[in-house]
Formats: structure tokens, C-alpha cells, sequence
């Protein structure tokens, strides 16, 4: 029997990188970063569809500097809505299964439960309304599809709250970090792995929520790291964590103060269950200390 083809885009991010690492037995996977798949270009799209062949894709290709999208729209556009609507397209025409990530940013942040994927959303800035407009692209495309939204990414040897955070506490006595934006964090490995299922299973479709389990603040969330480094021996000493509001950490991008995912969905339909995001942190943490003890 001969393996499944899958397009991998935005291979060189934590997602991307993740989605490589635990392709499915059954799945040759071809991974392609900017560097080698300008996904703003519809050639360059076409041109990769052609030598892959694939029979799935998975769009981890994203613009994400969320405060730099405010100074530079149209970069934020063509990549996270111009390049998914092209995708999408082509994807239609081949009869490919797409799977999309967008974002949490999706939402303003105003709600006071977990959103649901049917939830209204509302943007607050050029990131979140460049990722809508993507998502409604890919639904509209005619395409086999699945959009994940998901929240607070983060994996070993990229750029990322986590790593963010360790790096401060072992340069600084004392880290101050907002504790009034809730929200969940999501391993990129635990991600990537929802992506395969979703894109093996052609019969669901729509838009997806994906995050680890918990609702916490960024603050809580510094606190685990800080607590799970120490114990991994990844940190020498202590420090001190101080939570701050979000005025005392102005950003030129809003950021929604409450972004929970309601996963139940996604996790009645591919009969999964949602990590604690303490256990995944942990997981990533032995992964990180791997690749420090290896260089």
C-alpha cells in the first residue's frame, strides 16, 4: 500500500516543525518553510502542489507578529488571508483535504465562558481580522477542510512565551508578567497531533478548537513554567514572579483579555481528550532540556 502524500507549509515554525516530527506511519509528509514556499505566491504554490502531489496539506504558514501587523496590514493580509484563500482554491481544484490553523484573535475577548466554534467573532486588531478573513476563505473554498482555532502556542527551540520566560528568569531576579488575559495554552506537539487526525478524517469539517486543558492568566502560566524549570534543573535559581495588569504592559495591539477555547466539540468528534496544560508544559520542558544538553 502506498504512503499518503502530505504538504506540510510553514514547516520551519514549532508547529510546523511539530507536524514533521509526528507524521503518521502511513504519511509521507514534505515540509516547506518560506524559505523554500512562498505561500503570497500563487506560482510558487502551484509549483510545490505539483512536485508533492500531495493528498492532504496542512497550513501552518502564518503571520503572526500581532503588534507589527498594526504597522503593516498588507503583509498580514497576504500571508494569513490572501495565501489561505489561494490555498484553498487550489486545494478545491485537486479535490485535496486542507487543514487550516487561525487563531484565538478571532475573538474580542469579552465573553466570560469558553467560545464555542459557532461563537460570533470579533477581532480587536489587523492580526485577528487577517486570520478571520483566511478562515472564511478556506470555508468558502469548496475544499475538504478543517480551521483550528487554538490559543498560546508555544514548543521546544522556537520563539515563544515559554522560552520567553526562561530566558528572563535566568537573566533576571524578578519577572513581571500580566495576570488579567485569560486564556489556554496549547503544546505544539499536542496540536500537531490534532492536525493529522483532522486531516485524516475527511468527513469532518468546519472550524475546530484545539488547546490544552486549564484556563489560566499569563502570570499562572509563568508561575508553572518557573516551577517546572526549577524542578528539571533547567533553572540554577529562583525567581521572583510579579503579576502586573495589562495597562502596566501597554502593546500596540489589543489583546483580548479572555480567549478560552471550547474544545468538547473537537474532542467528541475525534474521541480525544485534552491534556492538562501542566503536564504538557512539563513534556516540553524535558524536550527543551534535551536539546540544551545536546549542544
Amino acid at each position: 500500500m502506498s504512503a499518503l502524500r502530505a504538504l506540510v507549509l510553514g514547516a520551519a515554525g514549532q508547529l510546523g516543525k511539530a507536524c514533521m516530527d509526528c507524521a503518521p506511519e502511513m504519511v509521507a509528509a514534505e515540509g516547506f518553510s518560506r524559505a523554500t514556499c512562498d505561500v503570497t505566491d500563487d506560482l510558487a504554490l502551484r509549483r510545490v502542489m505539483e512536485e508533492v502531489d500531495p493528498h492532504v496539506v496542512i497550513n501552518a504558514a502564518a503571520y503572526t507578529a500581532v503588534d507589527a501587523a498594526e504597522d503593516d496590514p498588507e503583509l498580514a493580509d497576504a500571508v494569513n488571508a490572501n495565501a489561505p484563500a489561494m490555498l484553498g482554491a487550489l486545494c478545491a481544484q485537486r479535490g485535496l483535504r486542507l487543514v487550516h490553523i487561525s487563531t484565538d484573535f478571532v475573538f474580542d475577548g469579552r465573553a466570560h465562558r469558553p467560545y464555542a466554534p459557532h461563537a460570533n467573532p470579533s477581532p480587536l486588531g489587523v492580526y485577528g481580522a487577517s486570520k478571520w478573513r483566511g478562515e472564511q476563505a478556506v470555508l468558502a473554498s469548496g475544499a475538504s477542510h478543517a480551521a483550528v482555532r487554538t490559543s498560546w502556542v508555544y514548543g521546544p527551540g522556537g520563539r515563544n512565551f515559554v522560552l520567553t520566560m526562561l530566558r528572563m528568569m535566568r537573566e533576571q531576579d524578578r519577572v513581571r508578567v500580566v495576570n488579567d488575559q485569560i486564556g489556554s495554552p496549547t503544546s505544539a506537539r499536542g496540536l500537531a497531533e490534532i492536525c493529522w487526525l483532522l486531516a485524516l478524517s475527511g468527513d469532518a469539517g468546519g472550524v475546530f478548537h484545539w488547546s490544552d486543558a486549564g484556563a489560566i492568566s499569563w502570570y499562572d502560566f509563568a508561575c508553572g513554567i518557573h516551577d517546572e524549570a526549577l524542578a528539571l534543573g533547567l533553572l540554577s535559581a529562583p525567581a521572583m514572579i510579579e503579576p502586573i495588569p495589562t495597562e502596566a504592559f501597554p502593546t500596540k495591539a489589543q489583546r483580548p483579555a479572555y480567549s478560552v477555547l471550547d474544545c468538547s466539540d473537537t474532542c467528541s468528534t475525534l474521541n480525544v481528550a485534552q491534556q492538562p496544560w501542566r503536564d504538557a508544559l512539563r513534556d516540553m520542558l524535558r524536550s527543551q532540556q534535551q536539546l540544551e544538553e545536546a549542544v
